[in-house]
């Protein structure tokens, strides 16, 4: 399984609480229609005196990365992306796969799945 990691942060001029109005409660709609999207999770940062680098970070799981191809096609995603424009100033991301590592002392002798 695949998963997309995005790093978000708000345009300018939004309050936090108009940002997340438009991340939590407007865009799920958007990447419900996404071909092949198996969960999406948004991970909001926490309200703090000192600013973060971000606001929030978004995981998208795909089984395939065809699915993602597919999924982010210019004409299948073009609603998505005109949507983010209304609350999204910047957006980094990129494509991963989970590596689960063990922290139950029980399993701290095995070696990690790419070494074993």
């Amino acid at each position: 399984m695949y998963k997309i990691i995005a790093i978000i942060v708000r345009k300018d001029g939004l309050t936090r609480e108009e940002f997340l109005r438009h991340w939590q409660e407007d865009h799920p709609a958007f990447v419900r229609r996404l071909h092949g999207v198996r969960r999406y999770r948004q991970n909001v940062a926490i309200d703090h005196p000192t600013p973060w680098p971000a606001d929030g970070v978004a995981e998208l799981w795909f089984d395939s990365l065809k699915d993602i191809a597919i999924a982010f096609d210019r004409e299948r995603s073009a609603e998505l992306f005109a949507h983010e424009a209304h609350f999204i100033g910047d957006l980094k991301w990129l494509i991963t796969e989970e590596v689960e590592v063990p922290l139950d002392a029980m399993d701290a002798d095995r070696p990690a799945p790419h070494l074993a």
